[in-house]
């Protein structure tokens, strides 16, 4: 079978090179029609579980509480806060922020009620509004008023009082919310009942493909919004040190940040593979026949995308690159089989030569392409539509490189004269054959390192942290990093945490019962009677329950991690400080309630307390700069006070926001390449037995791989790097890269063995020959991961630098204890000599 599917090959392909040559060019040619069409996006549902419960109850207690995009815009002057000079620059920059057209409104220390500057009485809230703009206001009283108000302290000024903060409000985008709230209702109810008739299917397609459109349009609106939001800044610079800070901001830097990095890397990789190629090579053909294979690659894969209209992720940007180091991994062992081959047997004709080249490379490259795709294809179960498109483009990417690499290269060379690729007297083969006889020299040592190496790694692993703060993602140079370093020391955190509360489920059923006894009241009463109102019932507006929302308030601000925290509980402190320091009966409350003016009702009722009084939600920020920060952790321990020292029913109690959807995708990722990893390995183990027709010899190449992947992943967690969207799938793609060196050493070991049944001879013939490929395509991959170190995306710094490592481990285990257990564990039988012995006797 394989020897028909090689003269096919050659029928098929080599006898008509200018034919594949001018195909290839016309894919070339119309993918590009289509690279015009390549998009980003860095929106907020690239960092969640695709069916998470707690998203669709995020969704849920968004659609009763609303949601409200924002810049926050944080503002030290150089002179005190309060002076007419630092009032007068933020008048201007209020003033420019509201010309801009999607801004509805801008908060600021300007506009706010001052309620105790001097104190006024509840009732004259709406007649008597003092703000800081009211002639003849204290700005003594109000400074003390903004640095201890528990609704403005750590909001709108820092504690000190030098620093304040403006929140520019976005109009509401009717048209994203409509658009995804359809989406999502369709899903949900496809989900729910597992099918979707043909109409409400056609429905969910062009509602999907709208809100992509619609998200790429509103991107690019939000991305020069921003841009105009720094000019403005820039004119205040002089009066202030400030900084940009907000979702909508982080989003359009992270598109920033993935250009940078699609451009930064690509050019990078490119040119390096060409020092890499030349410093191995020194030929111009072996330079350019491998990096116009990656050129076509990466082409066509961005046209495919653009065409498909496949937008790429901060997770999936460096694509690019790792298509690239493959496909050049590729090609180098074409050029290095072919050129033993020409050293071999000068004389041969450039077709032979070529043909020969494949059908001795066309299995082991074969091979190392589909372990190479289980590795990245692991990635799409685990449930986050970013790693999953990552997982996918790379499979698919990997899959055209292989194609290209064996059309495009022999198409190529058959064309031109036969030329040598390596050299006998080359300072690599000498490199490779040293380490071969230091292999077979120091059998204990390397065997004792090699077990020291996978215990300490075991110990490392047992220390890996999966929670991650956010600022970390960032340089310290960023003004992301800045601007959430400000917010989080002075203003009150960042990343938005809020804790729902329900009512007792007893009190439901009481308000069944009330209901189903005024209905019968109503039904037996005097049609002429007036009609009686009753008091509404509710479960938390009133004193005694909301002292014990106050009593979980308090106990959230104790906590280090948290910074700023509001809730009913901050509405009750006001009144209560307005009402000479008493909480005010129920019969007081229930009418302050009714009486409140709908202005303030937005500011200090409706975000924490739903409309009929039965569910409470208070709002928290994390401050991602604290060091001790563990997501998980922090979630858990406050449930467990709430529960345990409060007394409130675990069931009563909902976490939600972005904290809690980013932690659960972390785990959620943890668990599935942990479960996956497993599956990698044995169905490499798999592919290893049916290539090589020998399980003893399948398992000892894959030990090596094991202890790559080991060793990074307990490096991780002596270095305490925690695992984050990035990091946690090093281990998946470096067994699926690093296993290709033991392919080709495996596969090239059995050809010698067959020859010369003889484990120390044949171990330096392969170091001698496949151990230099091994070598040229094991330093390309490393110094080609080394690029990602430029980004300004730490994630992918780590990502780039531990896989660089891993590389660099794989190639010592693979010339070093993989060919160490060959020898000691003789899988392919015993040598030659023993034969005879064995026969004689």
């Amino acid at each position: 079978m394989k020897l028909f599917l090689l003269k096919f090959y050659d029928k098929l392909v080599l006898a008509y090179p200018k034919v594949w040559l001018a195909l290839i060019f016309l894919i070339v040619g119309v993918s590009g029609l289509y690279v015009q069409n390549f998009k980003l996006d860095a929106s907020a549902d690239s960092l969640v579980l695709e069916n998470d419960k707690d998203l669709r109850y995020h969704r849920a207690i968004s659609k009763i509480y609303g949601t409200e995009d924002f810049l926050i815009i944080t503002y030290t002057p150089f002179g005190e806060l309060l002076s007419e000079e630092s009032l007068e620059g933020l008048r201007g920059l209020r003033e420019d922020l509201n010309k801009l057209e999607r801004i509805e409104s801008v908060v600021s220390i300007l506009d706010v009620p001052l309620l105790n500057s001097p104190r006024i009485k509840i009732s004259d809230l709406e007649s008597n509004q003092r703000t800081l703009e009211t002639p003849g206001l204290d700005k003594g009283l109000a400074k003390i008023e903004f640095t201890e108000s528990p609704i403005y302290r750590k909001l709108l000024a820092s504690v000190d009082g030098k620093t304040t903060s403006l929140l520019a409000m976005y109009k509401r985008d009717e048209k994203y919310y409509s658009l995804i709230e359809t989406r999502n209702n369709l899903r949900e109810k496809k989900r729910n009942q597992g099918f979707l008739n043909s109409e409400e299917e056609k429905k969910l397609d062009e509602v999907s493909f709208e809100f992509k459109q619609y998200l790429a349009y509103a991107q690019d609106i939000q991305s020069k919004e921003i841009q105009e939001v720094r000019s403005i800044l820039d004119k205040y610079r002089d009066k202030a040190k400030i900084f940009l800070g907000g979702l909508p901001m982080i989003t359009s830097d992270m598109v920033d940040l993935i250009e940078t990095d699609l451009y930064v890397f690509g050019v990078g990789v490119f040119c390096l593979m060409i020092v890499s190629m030349w410093f191995f090579f020194r030929k111009v053909r072996w330079v350019a026949l491998p990096l116009l294979c990656c050129l076509f690659s990466a082409w066509i894969m961005v046209g495919f995308l653009g065409w498909m209209d496949w937008r790429v992720t901060v997770i999936s940007s460096n694509f690019i690159s790792i298509l690239t180091i493959i496909t050049i991994a590729l090609t180098i062992h074409l050029i290095v089989r072919y050129g033993e081959l020409y050293a071999e047997n000068p004389d041969l004709d450039q077709a032979i030569l070529v043909s020969k080249t494949i059908r001795l490379m066309f299995q082991p490259c074969f091979y190392t392409a589909i372990t190479t795709i289980v590795a990245f294809i692991s990635l799409v179960v685990s449930g986050i539509r970013p790693v999953i498109d990552f997982g996918w483009i790379m499979t698919i990417g990997i899959s055209l490189a292989f194609v290209i690499s064996f059309l495009f290269f022999p198409s190529f060379l058959k064309l031109m004269g036969p030329k040598g690729s390596v050299s006998n007297h080359d300072t690599t083969k000498r490199l490779t054959n040293s380490i071969g006889l230091f292999t077979l020299a120091n059998k204990n040592k390397i065997l004792a390192i090699s077990s020291i190496l996978a215990l300490l790694s075991v110990a490392g692993i047992f220390q890996l942290q999966v929670d991650n703060r956010f600022i970390d993602y960032f340089k310290k140079d960023t003004e992301i990093y800045q601007g959430m370093s400000v917010i989080d020391t002075q203003l009150g955190g960042t990343t938005p945490l809020s804790i729902i509360i329900d009512a007792e489920k007893d009190f439901f059923v009481y308000l069944k019962e009330v209901a189903k006894e005024r209905a019968e009241e109503d039904l037996s009463d005097d049609p002429f009677s007036e009609i009686e109102e009753y008091e509404e019932e509710n479960y938390w507006f009133n004193a005694d329950k909301l002292l014990g929302v106050e009593r979980v308030h308090d106990y959230l601000e104790t906590l280090p991690q948290i910074g700023k925290v509001l809730s009913i509980a901050t509405t009750l402190k006001i009144v209560r400080l307005l009402n000479e320091g008493q909480v005010p009966d129920d019969y007081d409350l229930t009418l302050y309630r009714k009486l409140f003016p709908k202005e303030a009702k937005k500011t200090f009722l409706d975000p924490y307390l739903s409309a009929d009084a039965n569910q409470i939600r208070i709002n928290l920020r994390i401050e991602e700069t604290n060091p001790t920060l563990n997501r998980g952790e922090l979630i858990e321990k406050i449930k467990r006070h709430l529960v345990d020292k409060l007394n409130i029913a675990e069931e009563r109690i909902h976490f939600t926001g972005m904290a809690v959807l980013y932690n659960n995708m972390l785990h959620s990722l943890y668990q599935s390449q942990i479960m996956t990893l497993a599956m990698v390995f044995v169905a490499i183990l798999l592919m290893f037995v049916v290539l090589f027709r020998n399980v003893g010899l399948a398992v000892l190449a894959i030990v090596p791989n094991i202890l790559s992947a080991g060793t990074i992943l307990g490096l991780m967690g002596w270095l305490k790097i925690p695992l984050d969207m990035m990091t946690i799938t090093i281990a998946a793609i470096t067994i699926g890269i690093a296993v290709d060196a033991a392919i080709h050493y495996v596969h090239r070991f059995k050809q010698e063995f067959a020859r010369n049944p003889n484990y120390n001879e044949d171990v330096l013939r392969c170091h001698g020959s496949i151990g230099r490929a091994i070598y040229y395509t094991s330093i390309t991959v490393t110094v080609g991961f080394s690029i990602l170190t430029l980004s300004n995306f730490i994630p992918t710094i780590y990502f780039g630098f531990l896989t660089g490592i891993a590389m660099a481990v794989a190639l010592l285990s693979n010339l070093t204890l993989l060919p160490l257990l060959i020898v000691v564990f003789k899988p392919l039988g015993p040598e030659a000599n023993e034969k005879k012995a064995m026969a004689t006797s």
